[in-house]
């Protein structure tokens, strides 16, 4: 029996398609910041995303049935870090471990965005996912991320008088940022072992999420007197976009989708200076030549306030070690006379009537570190993660599958 030749062309052709459709390139997000983006919360707290109904949904996401955390059998991640001048990497399948890690090479027990960042993109994306995190605890934009078009750091008067921010220092992590995207992308087969040059790849989004020491820093960002008007840290909102802009420059891409992850510590309730700076933090997405592809994320609304609520406890206790050490006037001690043990004793009696059994034991099951870093709750930073992994889905005009 002879086949037509117009079948035999018909059959090539949807051959081809099936190809090029299995050749999809491979899609590269980057994620960077400080020690929020590292992130600090501990894979012990991922029980408490069970205890409610609507992230129990996203706690299954987490694990494997029998209770691990889940490898992802699509996503891949290079993670870049370290403390002071001692970097490295750690890489391989994306999974939980690649939060904040004392050693690059070694799981340091916790997560940040990445982990439902990429679990979100797995799930989406046909073809494989590779993350590059670069993430160190304590950086500022206004020095160390300090994009090139700002020009070398101006020091303050402070910064010369405690001899600190060196201009050599001056955009440092950025540089390090860089050459680390570059490096992983010169050789992606490194990280991505069954990765084919002929797929190539697509640089399909970036999320910052940084904030905390630009927001504390009054020497770069005095106090406005208090007949002025405007914003104290405008100055951010313009590094800001001039981040965005040099990094699409470096990285040759113009339109690459950007979220600015907004600072959310203390919620809704913050304080008028934080939430202050969550404004000059956002601006940048309302420019013009950002719309539709710069995308600024709020991160208050996953903040926990039941276990901020506990935490404000221990910040009462910690508060009264303060004054009896110091023998403040208005408390137990002010006459001096307790002894250590004493003073201890009076700390568990203070605590025991402050707070209770059972938020001891919720504080436990969903907390695992400072204020600062959202409480070190998983349930926070997996919801971060996933709406940082939406917000680029629906700047590309894609949709999650999950």
């Amino acid at each position: 029996m002879r086949i037509p030749v117009s079948c035999v062309v018909v059959f090539v052709a949807l051959l081809s398609c099936a190809q090029a459709d299995d050749e999809k390139p491979l899609k590269v997000f980057i994620l960077v910041g400080q020690s929020n983006m590292e992130g600090h919360a501990k894979v012990e707290t991922f029980d408490y995303l069970g205890d409610d109904p609507k992230t129990a949904p996203l706690l299954k996401k987490m694990r494997n049935p029998d209770g691990t955390p889940r490898m992802c059998d699509g996503a891949w991640i290079s993670y870049y870090t370290g403390r002071r001048e001692e970097n490295g990497e750690g890489f391989g399948k994306l999974t939980a471990g690649y939060g904040s890690r004392p050693n690059p090479s070694e799981n340091g027990g916790k997560i940040g965005p990445e982990f439902t960042f990429g679990i979100t993109m797995d799930e989406t994306f046909e073809e494989p996912v590779l993350i590059i995190k670069t993430a160190w605890g304590g950086k500022s934009l206004f020095y160390d991320f300090r994009p090139p078009s700002a020009g070398v750091y101006p020091r303050t008067e402070d910064d010369i008088q405690k001899d600190r921010r060196p201009a050599s220092g001056s955009g440092h992590y950025y540089r390090l940022m860089l050459n680390h995207v570059k490096h992983v992308l010169s050789d992606i087969g490194r990280v991505v072992p069954d990765y084919d040059a002929k797929q190539g790849y697509e640089i399909a989004g970036f999320v910052w999420f940084q904030g905390f020491n630009d927001m504390v820093s009054r020497d770069v960002y005095p106090t406005l007197p208090k007949d002025a008007s405007g914003n104290r840290f405008a100055k951010y909102s313009e590094l800001m976009a001039g981040f965005i802009r040099d990094v699409r420059n470096d990285l040759d891409t113009p339109k690459m989708p950007f979220v600015i992850g907004v600072m959310g510590v203390g919620g809704e309730q913050a304080n008028e200076g934080n939430l202050e700076f969550r404004k000059a933090m956002a601006a940048p997405a309302a420019l013009a030549d950002f719309e539709g592809n710069v995308v600024a994320v709020p991160t208050s609304p996953f903040w926990d306030e039941p276990l901020a609520a506990i935490q404000a406890k221990y910040e009462k206790v910690r508060q009264m070690a303060y004054l009896l050490r110091t023998e403040n006037k208005n408390a137990a001690n002010a006459d001096g006379s307790m002894s250590k043990e004493e003073q201890r004793e009076y700390l568990r009696k203070y605590e025991a009537e402050l707070v209770s059994p059972e938020e001891i034991a919720l504080r436990a099951r969903g907390a695992s570190n400072a204020g600062y870093h959202y409480l070190g709750c998983a349930k926070t930073f997996a919801l971060m993660g996933e709406a940082f992994a939406n917000a680029i889905l629906e700047m590309r005009g894609q949709r999650s599958r999950g």
